[in-house]
């Protein structure tokens, strides 16, 4: 039995945030950027057993700096967020460009 009212997450957006390349939908696409951001160094850390101020010292940060970028407050820099990555949480930066 299909549920006619179903929609894809793609059909959803565009109904709902404009088609690709309006301000509004690029807006969403680039705040959930940010937020995957957040929630991928929180996921990390939890997996490596560290707290955010042991992260923090490990990376040469602070623990507010950590809890703001888990939290989608604050943008990061690119020089902090290989230090993030490789000195605090000992992995691997890796970044891809999309057409």
């Amino acid at each position: 039995m299909k549920i006619s009212n179903l929609k894809t997450l793609a059909e959803f957006k565009d109904e709902f945030y404009g088609k690709k390349g309006t301000v509004k939908r690029d807006k969403l696409e680039k705040d959930f950027e940010q937020f995957k951001l957040g929630a991928l160094i929180h996921e990390a850390r939890i997996e490596k057993g560290l707290t955010q101020e042991e992260l923090a010292i490990k990376s040469g940060t602070t623990k507010s700096y950590i809890s703001r970028l888990e939290n989608n407050v604050k943008e990061v820099r690119f020089s902090t967020l290989q230090k993030i990555v490789e000195l605090g949480l000992e992995g691997k930066l890796e970044l891809a460009i999309k057409l």
